[in-house]
């Protein structure tokens, strides 16, 4: 039979054929009529749940309030301190008294009570300017934990991004393997009606079917790729990990970031690093601390107090002679005065002191230095991955609509018995590659992008 009667044979089949191949089929790909729709979650949303919900976030909320209740004149020792005593001992004794050449005089059971109480305040007046260097370091310690609770929010915003456009991805490929099912399934329809009508072998119909298992089985093992990135959302979102949401936002990658930009939002608002300025002020602050114990300190005290004291075992000598009795005793008055204390010799303790303090000092600065250091280091690999994907992503989203067209062309042409299974199967696979490619590069896209906003300071801002 020569070519062209061959072809009008084929093109009624091919008609045939065309009206019988289906969407999809609806037991492995669609969701079950009873299963109810899972709700949507944009990403605003899941950044605004991790704010509320995230357990790093709230442990350094916490350590933000305690270092908050910490910045007090008190807790800095410029306020005085105040402390009401009371004590109260009873006695129970035998007493022997022996006065001169008399005989002695045995007193069995004789009891006393002392009460004692009084007010006390202490106040210091002078410690060599400590306590206001104390009250400063603490309002610096406050800030340093702000700018760390900024540093976990923006760190935490980044991986929820991540994450979230992780969904995206693993849910894109799902559409991606669904579209290769489809055409896997159109092939095994029209090599079945090849068969039937004797112009093909049932070895091809095997074949078709093999190759559309395999997409099968990339397909469930998809779902779950897709099923591990919701529970890590999840995670992160401090929810449930199975429970199920459909992204809304589109994975897109924003394509004019500048170097220089991120350069100069990083010493401006990267947190790490006014984290590390503090630190200096920090190690500053503990050197001028040992620096103010080597003045003399100066206080005020004084108290105001009452104290009795009742003694029934109590002689009193009288014209006829000794007679015991009972005395009361009290004291109520007002005390007060100075204190001073110089120091003069420790053990040359405060030197040593002074010298490791100025060592933590250096130590900080080279903290500093290393990490605005890294910071830069990190910001120059991430922007050059950043302008390496964007070209890449030029690249594969000319080329997917290559591989697209390819598809439907072989697949036109294997309708029409003008192609082989086997380029139809290659021109799938490359799609389906294709497809993947571009879903792959576009997320690590769109990290580099996240990081370089992290990095910047400007994550957050961006994200509400």
């Amino acid at each position: 039979m020569k070519f062209p009667s061959l072809l009008l044979f084929l093109l009624p089949f091919a008609s045939l054929a065309q009206q019988q191949v289906p969407t999809a089929r609806p037991n492995q790909l669609k969701r079950p009529a009873s299963v109810a729709t899972a709700p949507a979650l944009s990403l605003q949303q899941a950044i605004a749940e991790a704010l509320q919900h995230n357990y790093g976030i709230l442990l350094s909320r916490q350590d933000e309030q305690i270092a908050q209740n910490n910045v007090t004149r008190g807790n800095a020792g410029q306020l005085p301190n105040i402390n009401a005593n009371l004590t109260r001992t009873f006695n129970n004794n035998n007493i022997t008294s022996t006065v001169g050449d008399n005989a002695p005089r045995v007193i069995n059971g004789g009891t006393s009570n002392l009460l004692n109480s009084n007010v006390t305040l202490g106040w210091t007046l002078f410690d060599g300017f400590g306590m206001f260097i104390a009250y400063d370091r603490l309002k610096t310690l406050r800030q340093q934990q702000q700018q760390i609770t900024r540093a976990t929010v923006e760190e935490t915003v980044e991986s929820v991004t991540n994450a979230y456009y992780d969904v995206v991805r693993q849910a894109g490929k799902i559409t991606s393997l669904e579209e290769a099912l489809k055409i896997g399934q159109a092939r095994i329809d029209l090599t079945q009606a090849q068969v039937d009508v004797g112009v093909s072998a049932k070895v091809e119909v095997l074949t078709a079917r093999v190759d559309y298992n395999a997409d099968r089985s990339l397909f469930l093992q998809q779902q779950q790729a897709l099923a591990a990135a919701k529970i890590t959302l999840n995670n992160l979102l401090g929810r449930t990990p199975r429970q199920d949401f459909e992204p809304s936002d589109s994975l897109t990658v924003t394509r004019d970031l500048r170097e220089d930009v991120v350069t100069t939002g990083i010493k401006a608002n990267n947190p790490r690093l006014a984290q590390a300025r503090l630190g200096v002020d920090v190690a500053t602050y503990d050197r001028r601390l040992v620096t103010a114990s080597r003045f003399p300190q100066i206080g005020l005290v004084t108290g105001y107090g009452i104290n009795r004291n009742i003694n029934n075992a109590q002689f009193i000598t009288l014209p006829t002679g000794p007679v015991l009795s009972t005395s009361i005793n009290n004291t109520v008055g007002l005390n007060y005065g100075i204190t001073a204390s110089v120091p003069i010799f420790n053990g040359f303790n405060i030197r040593r002191q002074e010298q490791n303090a100025r060592v933590v000092e250096e130590q900080s600065k080279l903290s500093l230095a290393q990490t605005d250091l890294q910071l830069d280091a990190d910001a120059a690999t991430a922007f050059a991955q950043y302008q390496n994907f964007i070209q890449l992503l030029d690249l594969e989203e000319t080329n997917i609509q290559l591989a697209r067209q390819n598809v439907d062309i072989a697949l036109e042409r294997y309708r029409l018995g003008l192609l082989t299974p086997l380029a139809l199967r290659e021109a799938q696979r490359n799609q389906l590659d294709a497809e993947t490619r571009l879903l792959d590069i576009r997320y690590s896209a769109k990290q580099a992008e996240t990081a370089l906003r992290r990095l910047s300071g400007d994550l957050v801002r961006a994200a509400q």
